[in-house]
């Protein structure tokens, strides 16, 4: 499949934009006029620096307004299109999108639009020109692409063919199989992207909310399906308004860009193994595509792999390293000892394992606050998973090994995390923990608990500009789904959660993207910040909730162990009990304990929180039944806690 990419998809000069494009490994751009006509670079120049890239410069875009016109209007708009086609020619470029009409000012007639849409053809064919005529969702007369279709083919003009786009066409509901009846001579290109469904005017939503394919809710492997099975052989070109991404590092999003690509046509390909071909009403063409293989387009896929297992460990980097031992041993971890070769300690409870990562202080000499900086998940080919992740554009990162350690292939998260894939066992026992060992005589192996604990979910707080991008990642390096994500009421504002899980709720990730506030007429700050934000990198509020067969125990077992809990509101268990009539013995516990509670069909949710060390904070939780959420009723009042404790420690 050739791949493109719109210039209007990415921030940065045109120059730039060319350059991220060529290293994430596009095929073809397609220059969007504005770009053109900012750039100080000259066509000629445009034209020479796209060919040292290798990039072909597939579409010229976008030329508006040209049809169903009255006969004065068309005389000057075919004038601006001999200058275009000129232009056109200076760069190198045969082909040019032409968008539908959305004037008020134009005249419903399928006739002129097709005498007019002649004309145009035929100045562009005396240009070796190739016109793409799109049928946008918001035209005023033409908004269904199956409409647009029948124009060019009533025209009949080589020189005229129709683009595909798949925002257009999905946000309007049409159905996408009538694709598969076009002759592919006459699908001139195709462009695609993404998009959360939303309630607003199109034109608001194209313009602003579109994303990479597999970072929205559209059916796009279905729509590249139908367009492979046209026999359509062209770009497969990207065209996404989004102000995040426009104001995003060039070349991070160019790569994420291509991450989706990829993606996309894994899924379009496991979509027409799935999904028998209808039977060609022409006899002559249904031979010629009797399998996928057979298609004109090919549709390459990726190492296949199965979803992890569950979490082999967590890891927390801190150059000060005590708070957090503290905190690890007062929640009954046991202290497993020193690594025999790296500054790293094993923390364990049950299967939940803990590394803490001894990181050098920066520069300043000031401590490193901790934060979560890896994870490990088990899958069953550590090597192949690697491999997908790899051909994903995911950055290595190895792990420095010596004789008789275990090599673990890793990779890094849009957030930098580093994601650690382990070999997973039936019994759950990992043998890389045989690499530990020194200074078991730490204080915290007295009094270790919860035998069957576990880590139930990490949250990770993500970047505001690279939370599309994550999301995209965990589904496609890792095999996670997408489920529908909430928002959170929090002090600072709105926080979209956005929980990532395996089908058997082996892994759950919950992605959390929270508000920028200001804070006395200064500049904005991530409001997950809290007041120790140092560190290998920007770090935020994130947390490892652990599960327990009996939080009860645990929560008591822990308090005589001196942790201290975070104060939750006399008003919360008075709603609690307003609205779950509990039993008082078993209200007066949860508050006695400062526990938070849940229940809903399926079963109950129990569950407390630690204090923040640095930017990590823990959760101990206990799932009663088949209960499958994380206590979101429960989050507006752990933020405001949370916020009313960070603030005092930084007050003092």
């Amino acid at each position: 499949m050739r791949t493109g990419i719109a210039t209007v998809c990415l921030s940065g000069t045109l120059r730039e934009k060319m350059q991220a494009c060529a290293a994430a490994g596009f095929d073809g751009i397609e220059i969007f006029e504005q770009d053109l006509v900012t750039s100080a670079l000259t066509p000629e120049e445009i034209r020479a620096m796209a060919a040292d890239l290798g990039l072909g410069l597939d579409l010229y875009q976008p030329f508006r307004d040209f049809d169903s016109v009255p006969g004065d209007l068309l005389a000057a708009n075919l004038r601006r299109a001999d200058a275009k086609f000129r232009l056109m020619s200076r760069l190198g470029m045969d082909t040019v999108l032409v968008c539908s009409n959305v004037a008020t000012a134009s005249i419903d007639d399928d006739g002129l639009r097709a005498e007019q849409l002649a004309a145009l053809a035929a100045l562009a064919q005396d240009h070796g020109v190739r016109v793409a005529y799109e049928a946008l969702a918001w035209g005023k007369y033409v908004n269904d692409y199956e409409h647009a279709h029948r124009l060019v083919t009533a025209v009949d003009h080589p020189s005229l063919g129709t683009c595909l786009d798949s925002f257009h066409i999905l946000s309007r509901d049409w159905d996408t199989a009538p694709i598969e009846s076009f002759a592919p001579e006459k699908i001139f290109f195709v462009q695609v992207a993404d998009a959360p469904r939303l309630s607003m005017d199109v034109l608001s939503w194209s313009r602003h909310y579109r994303v990479f394919p597999g970072e929205g809710q559209f059916e796009l492997a279905k729509f590249l399906g139908h367009v492979v099975r046209a026999g359509y052989t062209g770009p497969v070109s990207l065209e996404v308004f989004n102000d995040v991404f426009r104001q995003s590092d060039v070349d991070r999003t160019a790569v994420d860009a291509m991450r989706s690509l990829i993606w996309l046509e894994e899924q379009g390909a496991q979509w027409l193994d799935a999904q028998p071909a209808a039977a060609p009403a022409d006899a002559a063409r249904a031979g010629a595509f009797p399998a996928r293989r057979r298609y004109p387009m090919e549709l390459a896929t990726l190492p296949q792999v199965a979803e992890p297992a569950g979490f082999n460990f967590a890891e927390v980097a801190a150059a000060e390293t005590a708070g957090l031992e503290t905190l690890l041993g007062q929640l009954g971890f046991a202290f497993n000892g020193r690594h025999r070769t790296k500054d790293v300690q094993l923390w364990t409870m049950g299967q939940a394992r803990v590394i803490i990562n001894e990181v050098p202080a920066p520069g300043s000499g000031a401590p490193a606050a901790p934060a979560i900086s890896a994870l490990g998940f088990d899958v069953d080919s550590p090597v192949v998973a690697a491999a997908r992740a790899q051909q994903l554009k995911a950055p290595s990162v190895p792990r420095k090994s010596q004789a008789d350690e275990e090599i673990f292939q890793g990779f890094a998260a849009p957030d930098s995390t580093e994601i650690f894939l382990c070999q997973g066992s039936p019994d759950g026992t990992a043998v890389w923990t045989r690499e530990f060992g020194e200074g078991l005589d730490h204080p915290a192996n007295a009094g270790a608990g919860a035998p069957g604990a576990v880590i139930d979910h990490v949250n990770l707080a993500q970047p505001w500009q690279h939370f599309d991008e994550a999301v995209l990642f965990y589904t496609s390096a890792l095999a996670l789904e997408a489920q529908p994500y909430a928002e959170v009421a929090s002090p600072t504002g709105l926080v979209r959660s956005q929980v990532m899980a395996t089908g058997d709720r082996g892994v759950r990730l919950v992605l959390n993207l929270a508000p920028l506030v200001q804070r006395d007429g200064g500049a904005p700050e991530d409001a997950t910040a809290g007041p120790e934000c140092t560190g290998r990198r920007r770090t935020y509020q994130e947390h490892i909730a652990f599960a327990v067969d009996d939080l009860v125990a645990t929560a008591r077992a822990a308090k005589a162990r001196g942790l201290e809990f975070l104060q939750i509101p006399d008003n919360y268990y008075e709603d609690l009990d307003a609205r779950f009539a509990l039993d008082p013995a078993f209200l007066a516990t949860l508050r006695e304990l400062n526990l938070l509670y849940d229940r809903d069909a399926d079963g109950e949710f129990l569950h407390f929180y630690t204090a923040t060390v640095g930017s990590v904070f823990f959760e101990m939780v206990e799932r009663r039944g088949t209960y499958d959420g994380y206590g979101a009723p429960n989050a507006p009042v752990r933020h405001a806690v949370q916020y009313d404790h960070l603030h005092q420690l930084a007050t003092t």
